[in-house]
């Protein structure tokens, strides 16, 4: 029998214990080698305070922000040792609060879209926040990507990391019941970047968070990543209409662009006249992974640099990948190694639940209920 969401979520309390821990608040860390280390990184209009966060261990060194839990910069070597920055990114806070196209950001409450901003949970119709035409996207005009979290840093044995702490009340982007949501970013001492998600409602409601960082394996502001190589376990993907809402069929990869069980080129088929690929001015789709949902993180994808050597891994107890080539950047920002970005320069590898999940019976569960704790895990390994 398929895992659904809620095999893996723990009781009422758990969720109790989980609810009444998360209170913490920024404050700085000592510094010194493989701790974090706090600076100002800017203040929003209103004046508050967001912070610049630096880590390293294990070869791996990542800078985030407490506004939108942003993966400022994240350096990883090649084959040769030296280290580059692989995240997409802009130079100053005023840039992602103006322009950002959700740049390293956590997302939610819902990562991608949802059909014409509203679903139904309960019996009870809800409508929300609409960003995306006639959609909803990454959770409305003002989602956790553009919310300051609370930041707390933390050494534990050979890793080290930051917990990131938000509370979305009752109604924000019109979504039901205060959810509170915790995030840990673990760097461990082989230089993984781990990612717990977790999260505890008062009302039903509906979640699905993730990351939204764009790779580029040679390096930011490098290029295009169209030679990078990439494989996804997936024998079938969700097709979309024309506003990018998945049809609900889960169509099979075979024979056509969106076959990548086996490695190759992001670019070999992206100029392929498929009506899907039409629909997104290239990959902009979910892909079913074929481990389904998992109590443990479990393959999804591959994606490697030939040039540099450099690799990526991830693996993730969610069901669905959203691979994203980067189609929008469009030459208008400028990144933070001062290179513009055009399209195809960074490609995006989500783990999630599916699109628009709340309005499809058929998809794995979205929906979280009190005494219940959402939690998922995705881990990027490096690699040359």
């Amino acid at each position: 029998m398929e895992l659904n969401r809620r095999t893996v979520i723990a009781g009422a309390a758990a969720a109790s214990v989980a609810a009444t821990a998360w209170g913490g608040t920024a404050h700085a860390s000592p510094g010194g080698r493989g701790r974090p280390v706090r600076e100002l990184f800017g203040r929003l209009a209103d004046g508050t305070r967001v912070d610049h966060w630096t880590l390293e261990n294990g070869g791996t060194r990542m800078e985030v922000l407490s506004y939108g839990g942003i993966v400022h910069s994240l350096e990883v070597p090649d084959r040769r040792g030296r280290r580059a920055n692989v995240s997409l990114g802009l130079r100053t806070l005023e840039e992602y609060v103006a322009s950002s196209p959700y740049f390293g950001a956590l997302i939610g409450r819902y990562g991608n879209r949802i059909g014409k901003g509203t679903f139904t949970l309960d019996g009870t119709r809800y409508q929300l926040s609409v960003n995306d035409g006639e959609n909803s996207l990454h959770g409305g005009a003002q989602g956790f990507d553009k919310r300051v979290w609370d930041v707390e840093p933390f050494t534990r044995g050979s890793d080290v990391g930051l917990h990131l702490y938000h509370t979305s009340v009752d109604g924000e982007m019109g979504y039901p019941g205060t959810l509170r949501t915790k995030v840990t970013y673990t760097l461990t001492r082989g230089g993984d970047w781990r990612v717990d998600y977790e999260a505890v409602t008062d009302r039903p409601t509906v979640v699905n968070l993730t990351s939204h960082v764009y790779w580029n394996l040679a390096g930011e502001g490098s290029g295009s990543i169209m030679d990078h190589e990439l494989s996804i376990a997936a024998s079938r993907y969700t097709p979309v209409d024309a506003g990018l809402i998945p049809t609900g069929e889960r169509a099979k990869v075979a024979g056509t662009p969106f076959d990548f069980r086996r490695v190759k080129p992001v670019g070999r088929d992206i100029r392929t006249a498929h009506q899907q690929l039409l629909y997104g001015q290239g990959f902009d789709h979910n892909w079913v992974l074929d481990k389904g949902v998992t109590a443990r993180p479990e393959h999804a994808a591959t994606l490697r640099d030939p040039a540099s050597g450099r690799t990526l891994r991830i693996a993730t107890n969610e069901p669905g990948l959203q691979f994203y080539s980067g189609n929008f950047l469009d030459g208008t920002l400028v990144g933070s190694g001062g290179r513009v970005y055009r399209q195809g320069d960074g490609l995006c590898l989500e783990t999630q639940h599916f699109p628009d999940s709340p309005n499809q019976p058929a998809f794995p569960s979205t929906v979280l209920r009190p005494g219940e704790t959402y939690r998922t895990t995705t881990v990027h390994t490096f690699g040359t």
